[in-house]
This record gives structure tokens, C-alpha cells and sequence, in this order.
């Protein structure tokens, strides 16, 4: 009779490792499943050889490998993936030969990829997961993909698959789809997929677009990035499309009417506009009208009156002003802004305000080596030509008779509306000493009067009436001179004759030696220098004058203190 013992034995020796058996579970636990093959003692599978552990339950019937017979515990070690790899290694090698698709989940990541479970593990290099290489892997652990097996090792056992070349194939075949079916001027729906400088490529189900950053928006867009962001869906105008090359541009602003299509009924000329400051170049300040529409404030007309180096010493970006529209290209989009028209133009009642001849008075707000500027109101000047300073005396510079800051009466003598110019003159408020001349000096006349100058060839001397008159050297001692500071200092007074009057050039001859002449020593000494030719021992009267002239331009010239005003012609 055979006994139990007998019976467990024998079923015992039909168990070995590398067998698949059927057995049916007996406990689920948090890490792991027992299950009863029949064997003396029980079996354990990992939990995560389980899809999904929370699915299985006690009486289920599944199918193990057996791994080891007796681990140190006494129980069975099982697998279930083994099994399944073990059952399905000859249809993945069918699937392999044929490249086809299989279904698998990832169980895992491991170094380089993921581990797929498609019956048996394969692995699924980084570079396989997506077109996009994806930063981290985890997010793929558990979730079930189609994967195309791309290479088997049959010694091994190992399977490589590729996600990406799915991912492709359809991409493929949906940017033929997609370029079959687009036509300008449709909207579509895409997904920004990356932001470059120059615009941003839009993944459109299939085909990426790109969106120019002028096709972003009617208005001024610095960079892509302050309207769009990487994964945003936005809708999109199909401006055009190269089919052999398989590009396709797409716009934005499009989707909404050009503002400038009314530009002319919306913002006509004269009118008065607001708007913000969007940017600041030296030539002038762009102000944004409206999302689309920037007028330009040409720096010329920011003031009538003051001159503005650049527009940013007025305006900031972001502040928002007032203009009035001057002009409208519509072709350009241009639209060209003035501030100045805000308010009256001075310049047109300046002929009102100062007419020609009238007496004006103002502060000296800026002096130049070619004259000096009187302010006349804030930001309208007059300028007093060094020429119009003084009827007698020579000015070398305005420094010498005027000061900044002082306050001075002059004449208005001409206003040039057009260039914005009003010719003052001091001298003019006195008659000109030199229209009576006859009646205030004669030939002859004993004088008093401070030397005021000295030369290598003589010294000028002030008389009354504001008139300078010229000592030769040779007329001022009987004896020989070689240098005129040996006998003479400036402020020092003197006593001299009237020798000569030239009227037409504005001069007086004046002899300290003569102070003393008689009539008829007089007369010998006018022949004298009447009889005079340049080149002899005695310069001639005229030619020191003139040699005074020349002496005095170059000495000054160093001394000019030029401004940025407009360059020395009288106006």
C-alpha cells in the first residue's frame, strides 16, 4: 500500500528549477505574492513582476517559473516575468524578424534608458523614448507605449526597441496629411515649441511653422519672448507654404485687422494725439498711438525755441505726452509727430512783439568769439554781432565790453523768421560819432586821452566819444624809439595833435611830439606823413592801422571761447 510520504515524494521529484507550473495565489502582501504550486512549502514572486499588484487576488491561477526550489527560508522562489518570457521568446523573435510593433509597459529606469516589459524585458535606450530626448525619465515608469523592436540578441536574450521611430513614422505621415490639406489663410492650432530671436517655431500637430516676429504683432516687439512662452497653444494664420521644402509660415496679428488699413479717417493731419513713449533714438522718440501704430517726434520738433541736443534730455520711455499729427505715410507706416505744435510758435508774433528798430532789453545768456546773445523771453534770443558793439572801437571779443548774466538794452535790426534769427545791436542806441566827426575833431586839435593799447608800432589812445586814436611810433618823441613801453604805459594820460582824420576808414592819426607844434610845424609834419611809402624808415598811418588790425585778429583768435551756437556769421 503506498503511503502519503510516498505520494508528496513522488509529486516532489516532478518539480525542478527552470519549469513553468501553474499555481494559484494564496496571499497578496504589500511586497510580494505567495503562491501554491503543489510543492511541500510555498512559493514568493516579487510584487513588481505584478502590473498592477492591487488587481490580483487569493484563488487567481497563474502561470510561474520555477527560479529555485528552496531558498534560506524553506519557500519557493517563482517568476512570473520568466514565464512570461520564457512562453513568449519564440513570438517576439517572429515580431523581431518581421520589424513589427509590440505593446509593452515600462517597468523601470535604469542607467542609459528604460526596461519595457513586452512579455520579456527589453530595453529602450534615452534617445529611443522621443523625438525630444526627455530630462527625466520617470514620468514614463508604469505607462504603456507601442514600440518598434529594432534589434535581438538571441544568445542573450536581449531585446532593443525604439518609441522614436513610431513617434516619427506618424509625425511622417501626418506632415504629409497636413501639407495635403493646409491652405493659406487658414487657422490653425498649435504648441510653441521653441523661442529663437527672429520668432518662434510652432509645432502644429505634425509640421512645425515659424512664426516671424514681425508677423507677431502690428506693434514693436523688442524679442518673441514678451508674447509667447515654450509650451503655449496659441491659433495660427497659414500665411504660406512650400510643399517641396515642407515649410510653412505662419502669422499672428494676422488674426486681426492691420490698424493702418484707416490709418488716414483715424489719425488725420492737425489732429491731437496721445500716446506712450516706447523708445528713444538721437534723431527722434517713437510714441505708440495704439498697439500697431507708433508716430515719430523728430527731435526738431520738440521745441520751437530751445535746442534740444536728444530727446532723451526731455522724454522717458513709458511717459506718456500729448503731439499733434504732421504728416501720414500709409505705404511706410510712418506717421510723423510734432510737440512744439502744441503751442503757439513764437517765432510767428516775433515781428509783433520786436519790431524792427524797436528798443528791447534782456540778460547776455551765452557770448561767442562772433557776438553775444541776449535772452529776450525763455527760449527766444537776440544776437549782437562783435560787430555791432561799438561804433568806434575795435572788438576783439564781446568779453570785453559785455558779461554773462548782465542785463543790456540793444536795438532790433533784422528778424529772419525762417531761420529763427534776431540781429540785435547795442551800438545803435547812440548816433554814430563818426557821421559828425568834423564837428567833434579837426586836424590840429590838441587832445587829452589814456592810452588804452600798446603795439610794436605804436599806442592807441581813448578820447572822448568813445573814439580811439593811433600814436605811431615815430610821433612820440623827437628822439628815436625803439620801444614803445620804454615811453609808454597803458592808463598812462597824455596830450597830443590831431594829424589826420580819415572818415571813410574810421581812424585818427593822433602825435604826442606835436603837442607842442606850432601851425606851421604842424603842416611840415602832415606832408611828411602824407609823402610816406611803405618800405621806408616810417610806416606809413594807414599801413599801422592796418597792421594793428592783423596784430589784433591773431592775439584774440586764441582768446575766443566758441560755444555750440551757430558759427560766426552775423545774423
Amino acid at each position: 500500500m503506498v503511503t502519503m510520504e510516498e505520494v508528496l515524494e513522488k509529486q516532489q521529484l516532478n518539480f525542478a528549477p527552470g519549469q513553468i507550473v501553474k499555481g494559484v495565489v494564496v496571499e497578496v502582501r504589500s511586497k510580494e505574492v505567495m503562491v501554491d504550486i503543489g510543492y511541500k512549502s510555498e512559493g514568493v514572486i516579487n510584487a513588481n513582476e505584478f502590473d498592477n499588484i492591487q488587481e490580483i487576488s487569493p484563488g487567481e491561477e497563474v502561470e510561474v517559473f520555477i527560479e529555485r526550489l528552496e531558498d534560506r527560508n524553506g519557500m519557493v522562489v517563482l517568476s512570473k516575468e520568466k514565464a512570461e518570457f520564457k512562453q513568449n521568446w519564440e513570438k517576439i523573435l517572429s515580431i523581431c524578424n518581421e520589424g513589427g510593433t509590440v505593446n509593452g509597459r515600462v517597468k523601470s529606469v535604469v542607467k542609459g534608458g528604460l526596461i519595457v516589459n513586452i512579455g520579456v524585458e527589453a530595453f529602450l535606450p534615452a534617445s529611443q523614448i522621443d523625438v525630444i530626448p526627455p530630462k527625466n525619465l520617470n514620468v514614463f515608469v508604469g505607462n504603456t507605449y507601442q514600440f518598434k523592436v529594432v534589434k535581438i540578441n538571441q544568445e542573450r536574450q536581449n531585446i532593443v526597441l525604439s518609441r522614436r521611430e513610431l513617434i516619427e513614422q506618424e509625425r511622417i505621415e501626418k506632415r504629409g496629411r497636413l501639407l495635403e490639406e493646409m491652405m493659406p489663410g487658414d487657422i490653425r492650432k498649435g504648441t510653441v515649441k521653441n523661442i529663437t530671436d527672429f520668432g518662434a517655431f510652432i509645432d502644429l500637430n505634425g509640421i512645425d511653422g515659424l512664426l516671424h516676429i514681425t508677423d507677431m504683432s502690428w506693434g514693436r516687439i523688442g524679442h518673441p519672448s514678451e508674447m509667447l512662452t515654450v509650451g503655449q497653444e496659441i491659433d495660427v494664420v497659414i500665411l504660406d507654404i512650400n510643399r517641396d521644402k515642407e515649410r510653412v509660415s505662419l502669422g499672428l496679428k494676422q488674426k486681426l485687422a492691420n490698424p493702418w488699413d484707416s490709418i488716414d479717417e483715424k489719425y488725420p493731419v492737425g489732429q491731437k494725439v496721445s500716446g506712450k513713449v516706447v523708445n528713444l533714438v538721437p534723431y527722434g522718440a517713437f510714441v505708440e498711438l495704439e498697439p500697431g501704430v507708433e508716430g515719430l517726434v523728430h527731435v526738431t520738433e520738440l521745441s520751437w525755441t530751445k535746442r534740444i541736443a536728444k530727446p532723451s534730455d526731455v522724454l522717458k520711455v513709458e511717459q506718456e505726452i500729448e503731439a499733434v499729427v504732421l504728416g501720414i505715410n500709409r505705404d511706410e507706416q510712418k506717421i510723423s509727430l510734432g510737440i512744439r505744435q502744441l503751442d503757439a510758435n513764437p517765432w510767428d508774433e516775433a515781428e509783433t512783439r520786436y519790431p524792427i528798430g524797436s528798443k528791447i532789453k534782456g540778460k547776455v545768456r551765452n557770448l561767442t568769439s562772433y557776438g553775444a546773445f541776449i535772452e529776450l523771453e525763455e527760449g527766444l534770443d537776440g544776437m549782437v554781432h562783435v560787430s555791432d558793439i561799438s561804433w568806434t572801437r575795435k572788438i576783439n571779443h564781446p568779453s570785453e565790453v559785455l558779461k554773462k548774466g548782465e542785463e543790456v538794452e540793444a536795438i532790433v535790426l533784422e528778424i529772419d523768421k525762417e531761420n529763427q534769427r534776431i540781429a540785435l545791436g547795442v551800438k545803435q542806441l547812440t548816433p554814430d560819432p563818426w557821421e559828425q566827426i568834423d564837428q567833434l575833431y579837426k586836424v590840429g586839435d590838441l587832445v587829452e586821452g589814456q592810452v588804452t593799447k600798446l603795439a610794436s608800432f605804436g599806442a592807441f589812445v581813448g578820447l572822448k566819444h568813445d573814439i580811439d586814436g593811433l600814436v605811431h611810433i615815430s610821433q612820440v618823441s623827437e628822439e628815436r624809439v625803439d620801444k614803445i613801453k620804454n615811453v609808454l604805459n597803458v592808463g598812462q594820460d597824455v596830450s597830443a595833435r590831431v594829424i589826420k582824420i580819415d572818415k571813410s576808414e574810421r581812424r585818427i592819426g593822433l602825435s604826442i611830439k606835436a603837442a607842442n607844434y606850432s601851425p606851421e610845424q604842424l603842416q611840415a609834419e602832415q606832408e611828411v606823413l602824407d609823402s610816406l611809402k611803405p618800405g621806408e624808415d616810417l610806416v606809413a598811418l594807414q599801413h599801422a592801422f592796418d597792421a594793428v588790425d592783423e596784430a589784433v585778429r591773431s592775439s584774440g583768435s586764441s582768446d575766443d571761447e566758441d560755444s555750440d551756437e551757430d558759427k560766426g556769421k552775423k545774423s
